[in-house]
């Protein structure tokens, strides 16, 4: 066996491996349809959704393909990806109400929970995780996309994303475990969930009705008699409280519509530079690999021929030398190219950045600027709004009363006068 023929399955790998484009995690089959409900469910059959704002997960470590992409990016992202879940779970009619939340939501009947795997524009990988509120888990399941160039062109804000496959496969799979529900079985989860509500407002008053399973799993060992006044005075505030958390969720939506044409752009274009940022790493790489072979193969001619056949070849192996190294040069220059498209996508990414600002917003009849994310207000203003709703209906001692820091808090919200 020759030099060359050493050399060339070498060749031939690295060519292969530089063509091959990453596809990360299980991906969801296309063009799924989602399932709809066939006639409108009675209100006693309906579960109620809280879908917690994603995990961000991390960004890659290899700073080539994390190149475009920002904590910011991904931040809007885990806003994003919950609420467009909401309208695809809306439109399939099994549910109750759905809503995003910053947080756990001991009160309601489902629970789903995400982090946000692997986000590129070009790709999406979801973990997502669905718990009801007698603590059992429904799924958790890890959900892939890859999107077709032509998929970023059909999106429509609330209906149809890049990547509806994906959303369309993880509200079926909720679906389907929800049509296995037996009446009585429902019907349970709708009961746990409003007395896991109760304790979490009054636990004195109810911390006797549940109890917790060594598997985790909360059982009810007592019901309230009918008309119990302390249930009554919690299910008015858990009314009010569904007013805030209403207005949180207004607060997602308008972010969403914000989000929508900056990001879907931002999808697109990052995905057109990253394939022709492979296009361009594919060429640099084959007249690299070439140039290579052409010089070792002008080194091996040289070596394994007599004297004559060395000065015969004298000139061909010069002209394989020169054509290589040129080949070599070419590759470097077209990497080069590379490095002006990631320029491009971090550009891409800093724009997308700066349009997802924070909004004003509306609550219980103030007007709130948040300078921060409304994660980050959301634990602080609720545990407000529920003393003054608490104060109000007795569970609390009226000396509850609204904090003498409302007006300017030290997490960065401050009301804002609507006349100036």
């Amino acid at each position: 066996m020759n030099h060359i023929e050493k050399i060339f399955p070498v060749i031939v790998l690295l060519l292969i491996l530089g063509g091959c484009a990453r596809v990360p995690g299980p991906q969801v089959p296309d063009r799924v349809a989602p399932l709809m409900v066939e006639q409108e469910l009675a209100e006693s059959e309906l579960l109620n959704v809280s879908i917690k704002v994603f995990d961000q997960g991390e960004l890659p470590a290899d700073s080539d393909k994390a190149s475009g992409l920002s904590p910011e990016i991904r931040a809007a992202e885990a806003r994003f990806v919950p609420v467009h879940l909401k309208y695809t779970l809306q439109r399939t009619g099994y549910w109750g109400a759905v809503r995003v939340l910053p947080d756990d939501d001991v009160g309601t009947d489902l629970l789903v929970r995400g982090r946000i795997i692997y986000s590129d524009g070009e790709s999406l990988v979801l973990s997502v995780e669905a718990v009801d509120s007698t603590n059992r888990i429904w799924m958790n399941k890890t959900y892939a996309e890859t999107a077709k160039p032509t998929e970023h062109d059909k999106g429509v804000p609330g209906r149809s994303d890049t990547f509806q496959d994906l959303f369309n496969t993880i509200a079926n799979d909720l679906v389907m475990i929800r049509n296995r529900l037996s009446p009585d079985e429902v019907a349970w989860i709708r009961n746990v969930a409003e007395l896991r509500y109760a304790a979490s407002m009054a636990p004195d008053a109810f911390a006797g009705y549940l109890q917790q399973e060594p598997d985790g799993r909360f059982v009810i060992i007592r019901r309230p008699p009918p008309g119990d006044p302390m249930l009554t005075r919690v299910r008015n505030v858990r009314s009010r409280d569904d007013m805030l958390v209403d207005t949180i969720n207004s607060y997602y939506d308008a972010y969403y519509q914000d989000l929508w044409e900056p990001y879907t752009d931002w999808r697109k274009f990052r995905s057109e530079e990253l394939s022709t940022l492979r296009d361009l790493e594919q060429q640099a790489l084959t007249r690299q690999v070439l140039g290579i072979a052409s010089i070792v193969g002008a080194i091996a001619l040289g070596a394994a021929a007599d004297y004559d056949t060395r000065a015969r070849t004298s000139t061909l192996r010069d002209v394989m030398i020169i054509g290589g190294a040129a080949s070599i040069y070419s590759g470097v220059q077209k990497k080069e190219e590379t490095t002006i498209n990631k320029e491009v996508i971090e550009e891409l990414g800093t724009s997308f950045s700066s349009e997802a600002e924070p909004l004003v917003i509306e609550v219980d009849g103030e007007t709130l600027r948040l300078a921060g994310s409304a994660e980050q207000q959301y634990t602080r203003w609720r545990e407000i709004l529920r003393k003054i709703y608490a104060r109000e209906t007795g569970l609390l001692p009226d000396a509850v009363t609204k904090p003498d820091n409302l007006e300017q808090d030290h997490a960065g919200v401050e009301t804002v006068d609507p006349d100036k």
